[in-house]
């Protein structure tokens, strides 16, 4: 390889490890509707999109396909990798983000029926069709901007053509962390047990996705976004990688 276009990888690495130390962050200024500030990342500045009740994040994308095609999501539904669809760890099922692909500009308006992704960094996680209509399949993580836009709200005008959203409450409702998903049941109650010693609400949540049953060790009980936040770093500290999500 040509150790200029070496060098360029390397100084993009660097670039790429420290914007992402600022990534996942969200803003929660409830009710605020302002326009956001415009935002720099590899010499290029973006505007952020407008968003209902402030909720924006910056962080990793990913997606999921044929593994999962066919079996049930969080929401109940059964997931087809051929729609657009995507999965979020805390913002209601139903809600309508806008996806911007800040690597190629490409934006998507994607409907969260599904929780996840369970991977720290990453802030969503797109079927496959959205992910090949953002150009985020090949690569398989990107670098983007979601902000909330609502609830969809049928149109008047039969065949309209914008969609128009509903602002719902993003900060509050029932919050907890998952620790660890296990295919054994044993596992999860050991895991279960050691938290239980320390932490109030430790608990396991059964899913069944159709092909397997995975259980997830949860802990803690929170009414808003903000109380987890606090909660986080005190889990973090003691040695634990929580995943802040909602129930």
């Amino acid at each position: 390889m040509n150790k200029n276009v070496l060098s360029g990888y390397i100084v993009l690495g660097i670039l790429l490890a420290l914007y992402l130390s600022g990534c996942t962050s969200v803003t929660p200024s409830p009710g605020h509707t302002a326009k956001p500030k415009p935002y720099k990342v590899f010499g290029k500045w973006y505007q952020p999109v407008s968003h209902s009740h402030g909720f924006h994040q910056r962080g990793l994308a990913s997606w999921y396909g044929k593994k999962f095609h066919g079996n049930k999501t969080s929401n109940g539904e059964t997931y087809d990798m051929y729609k657009v669809s995507a999965a979020h760890k805390t913002l209601p099922f139903d809600t309508y983000v806008r996806v911007h692909n800040l690597a190629n500009g490409k934006e998507l308006d994607v409907r969260i029926n599904d929780r996840g992704p369970f991977v720290r960094g990453r802030i969503i996680d797109l079927s496959y069709e959205a992910a090949k209509q953002l150009g985020i399949v090949g690569p398989g993580t990107a670098l983007v901007e979601i902000a909330a836009l609502g609830t969809a709200i049928k149109p008047k005008v039969k065949n309209a053509a914008e969609t128009s959203y509903k602002p719902v409450d993003y900060y509050n409702g029932n919050f907890t962390f998952q620790v660890g998903a296990f295919l054994e049941r044993q596992n999860a109650e050991k895991l279960k047990a050691k938290l239980d010693q320390k932490y109030k609400n430790a608990h396991i949540a059964t899913f069944d996705n159709g092909s397997e049953t995975f259980y997830r060790v949860r802990v803690g009980k929170f009414s808003t976004l903000e109380q987890a936040t606090v909660q986080e770093k005190i889990m973090t500290d003691d040695g634990y990688d929580p995943i802040i999500i909602a129930e």
